[in-house]
């Protein structure tokens, strides 16, 4: 009996043991992915120079918009195809502040603007957008819009941000429609930032986006 009891027990302690050192090995692993430090896509900052749709489907076409400043926010016209700098009330559809996006739309904005999460559905196969159920800006200690605000993820390890594989319906501040996929957010030498997205704009109005 007590060397079935001598047994049992080096059996468990054996278990306890190699228990122990997988979760070693784990967290070694887990560390060693952390310190790791992958090389995330950069883009250019697209020179701010209009390119307005001028009533025409413009796409798809991609931007850089520099948002590294924390504190301030850049605006970007579907329909001049560019950044704006101090825009007027209707000027600008969506803006960018870091990873945090709004748009021109909401209490205490002009313009109608509004997002539609469409999931993951490949850009390319988007090739129209709803006409209602637009989400607007929520106002509260900071001003951002809801539906977009997951449009990336975070990894804890490589402390990377990278963008989802998500396609949003945008309604531009005059009611016009676009489609917009995030694409990075590195400047080069991995400066985060640099808000990177590819869209389709219909100038000529209306929700048809095929190309």
């Amino acid at each position: 009996m007590a060397s079935s009891r001598t047994w049992h027990g080096q059996v468990g302690l054996a278990a306890v043991i190699a228990v122990s050192a997988l979760a070693g090995t784990l967290m070694v692993g887990f560390l060693i992915m952390g310190l790791i430090q992958r090389e995330p896509p950069t883009y250019s900052v697209t020179a701010a120079e209009p390119r307005p749709a001028n009533g025409r489907l413009v796409g798809p076409d991609s931007v850089t918009v520099d948002a590294t400043h924390p504190e301030q926010w850049r605006y970007f016209s579907f329909a001049a195809g560019t950044t704006v700098d101090r825009p007027g009330p209707l000027e600008w559809d969506i803006a960018f502040r870091r990873f945090q996006v709004m748009v021109n739309g909401g209490q205490g904005f002009a313009g109608s603007a509004g997002v539609v999460d469409l999931g993951e559905q490949p850009f390319e196969s988007v090739r129209a957008v709803p006409t209602r159920g637009y989400v607007v800006n929520t106002v509260r200690s900071d001003t951002l819009n809801a539906e977009i605000g997951d449009w990336y993820s975070y990894s804890y390890f490589t402390h990377l941000l990278t963008p989802r594989a998500r396609t949003f319906a945008v309604r531009t501040a005059d009611g016009r429609f676009a489609k917009l996929q995030f694409v990075g957010y590195y400047c080069p030498g991995a400066t985060p930032g640099c808000v990177t997205f590819r869209y389709v704009f219909q100038g000529a109005g209306g929700p048809d986006l095929s190309t």
